[in-house]
C-alpha cells in the first residue's frame, strides 16, 4: 500500500477536488476527526437534532431547523410554532419535566403548513412525550418520524386558545373569569370531537337590605360532550340540541357576568329590589344575572324575575321572584323563598334561589331564609358547587333589643350568608363568591325604636368553563 504524506491538497485547475472514481471506497480510520468550516451538501443528515440543554423554553416559542428543544410546561401549557418547511428539515421536542399531561405542548405550523397531512396544530398532552419532526413536502409538509409515546396526526383534535388553561385526563379545558375570547384555530378530524362541553354562570343577584331577600344565583347552564367523560350536574343539557355547541375554526367572544350590587339603605324614598347580575355568553349559550333580592322599607312590588329569584323582603308579604327567566331546558335555576310574614314586625327575608333549588321563606320569627342549593360539576377535573343563592336577613323592627334573629345561610355553590339584626347595630349580608355566580346575603335591621337597616351583600361574579377532548 503507498501513502502520500502533504499538509493540502489542491485541484490542478478549476475549483472542484475529486476523490477517487465511481465505485471506489474512501476509508477515514476510526479516531480521525474531520472539521468542517465551510458548508456541505448532498451529505444528509443522520437523523438527529442538536438539544438546546442549555435553553429549557418555559414560554411560548418559534422553533429553529436542526435543533431539539427541552419544554417545561409546569407553569402551564405553552406553544411551539414551527419555521416555515424547508425539505429536510428537522425539529424535536420533548417534555422537560413531565409534565405534558398537566399542561400541554402546542406545536402550531407556519401559516396554512401541513403536519403528517392535516391543517393545523398538534398537541402532545401525555406525560413524558417527545416528537421528531421531519418537513417533506407541501402535501404531507412536517412528518413524524419518531414519537416515545405515540404519532399525532395534523387536525386530529381541536386546537384553540383564550382564557386559563388546564387539562384534564386526555381534556383540555379553557376557563374564563372574566371576558375574553375562545378562538378555534382548528378543527378535529372527527365530527364528534368537535362538540365541547361548556359550563356558563351568570353573576349572582345582590342581596336586599333592611330584612333583605338574598341575592338570586346566575343562571347555570352545562352540557357535557359524550367526547369528554367527567360528572356533570343534574342540570346537563344532553341531549337537546338546542343546548349542544360543535366549534367551527373562528373566535367565540366569552362575556362573564359581574355581581349585583347589594343594596343599601336608601335615602331619598323606597327601594323595592337590589340590582340584578350581568349575563354571560358562549356561543348560542346565555345564561341570565340573577336577580336581586328584595329590600325595604316598602317592597310591596312584584320582584323582577332572573336566572334565579332573588328572595322577598321580610314583612312585606311578598313572594320570592320568579327564576330559570327568561326559560331553558333543563332550567337554568329557580324562584327565590318568600319573605316572612306573621304576627309582630319580627320576620325574615327569604333566600334566594339556587341552580338545583329554590330559596327558602323567610321564618316568622326573626331567621332568614336559606339560599337554594347550587349545581355540582367535575368539568374542571374536580367537583366544584356554583350557583348557591344568598340567605336571607333578619327584620327585627322594635322588638326588644338583645333577641337577635339568625340570618340565612348561603346556598352551597357561593351564595352569601344574610345578616343578623343584633342590638344596637345591624350586619350586612355577605357578599357571594366571585366566579361561582353565587347571589348575595341580605342584610338585616337591627332592634330599636326606628329602623337601623344594613346593607345586602354583592352577587359574585360568573365563569364560563369549556372542555374538548385532545387525544
Amino acid at each position: 500500500m503507498s501513502k502520500i504524506e502533504v499538509d493540502q491538497v489542491d485541484p490542478q485547475s478549476g475549483t472542484t477536488l475529486t476523490l477517487g472514481t465511481s465505485g471506489d471506497t474512501v476509508n477515514i480510520p476510526s479516531g480521525v476527526t474531520i472539521t468542517n468550516n465551510g458548508t456541505q451538501t448532498g451529505f444528509g443528515r443522520t437523523g438527529t437534532v442538536d438539544w438546546q440543554t442549555g435553553s429549557i423554553k418555559t414560554s411560548n416559542f418559534t422553533a429553529v431547523n436542526t435543533q431539539g428543544f427541552f419544554v417545561d410546561t409546569n407553569g402551564g401549557a405553552i406553544t411551539a410554532t414551527l419555521p416555515a418547511g424547508s425539505a429536510g428539515a428537522i425539529i424535536s421536542f420533548q417534555d422537560y419535566r413531565n409534565t405534558f399531561d398537566t399542561n400541554a405542548l402546542t406545536i402550531s405550523p407556519n401559516g396554512s403548513e401541513k403536519i403528517n397531512g392535516g391543517e393545523g396544530g398538534i398537541n402532545l398532552t401525555t406525560e413524558g412525550e417527545g416528537v421528531t419532526l421531519v418537513y417533506i413536502d407541501s402535501t404531507i409538509g412536517w412528518r413524524s418520524i419518531q414519537d416515545n409515546v405515540f404519532a399525532d396526526t395534523g387536525s386530529n383534535f381541536i386546537s384553540a386558545t383564550g382564557g386559563t388553561i388546564t387539562c384534564s385526563g386526555n381534556d383540555r379545558i379553557h376557563t374564563f373569569t372574566g371576558p375574553g375570547t375562545f378562538t378555534v384555530q382548528s378543527l378535529a378530524a372527527s365530527s364528534a370531537n368537535n362538540e365541547v362541553s361548556y359550563v356558563v354562570v351568570a353573576g349572582g343577584g345582590g342581596g336586599g337590605c333592611q330584612g333583605g331577600g338574598g341575592g338570586g344565583a346566575g343562571g347555570y347552564r352545562e352540557t357535557k360532550s359524550p367526547a369528554t367523560p367527567y360528572t356533570a350536574s343534574p342540570l346537563d343539557g344532553q341531549p337537546s340540541a338546542p343546548n349542544r355547541v360543535t366549534v367551527t375554526a373562528t373566535a367565540f367572544p366569552i362575556t362573564v357576568g359581574g355581581g349585583g350590587t347589594g343594596a343599601t339603605p336608601p335615602t331619598g324614598g323606597p327601594v323595592n329590589q337590589a340590582p340584578s347580575g350581568g349575563v354571560s355568553t358562549f356561543s348560542t349559550i346565555t345564561s341570565a344575572g340573577g336577580s336581586g333580592g328584595g329590600t325595604g322599607p316598602q317592597c310591596g312590588a312584584t320582584l323582577t324575575a332572573g336566572g334565579s329569584g332573588g328572595g322577598g323582603r321580610a314583612n312585606q308579604a311578598n313572594n320570592g321572584a320568579a327564576g330559570n327567566t327568561p326559560s331553558t331546558t333543563p332550567a337554568q335555576g329557580t324562584a327565590g323563598g318568600a319573605g316572612g310574614v306573621g304576627p309582630g314586625t319580627v320576620k325574615g327575608g327569604g333566600g334566594g334561589g339556587g341552580a338545583t333549588d329554590p330559596g327558602s321563606n323567610g321564618g316568622p320569627t326573626r331567621n332568614g331564609g336559606p339560599g337554594g342549593d347550587g349545581a355540582s360539576s367535575e368539568i374542571t377535573g374536580s367537583a366544584i358547587v356554583r350557583s348557591g343563592g344568598g340567605g336571607g336577613g333578619t327584620d327585627q323592627g322594635t322588638p326588644t333589643p338583645g333577641s337577635p334573629g339568625t340570618g340565612g345561610s348561603g346556598g352551597p355553590g357561593g351564595g352569601g350568608a344574610g345578616g343578623i339584626g343584633t342590638g344596637p347595630g345591624p350586619t350586612a349580608g355577605t357578599a357571594g363568591t366571585d366566579n361561582t355566580g353565587g347571589g348575595g346575603g341580605g342584610g338585616s335591621n337591627s332592634p330599636g325604636t326606628s329602623p337601623n337597616p344594613a346593607a345586602g351583600g354583592n352577587g359574585g361574579s360568573g365563569v364560563v368553563i369549556i372542555r374538548y377532548k385532545v387525544s
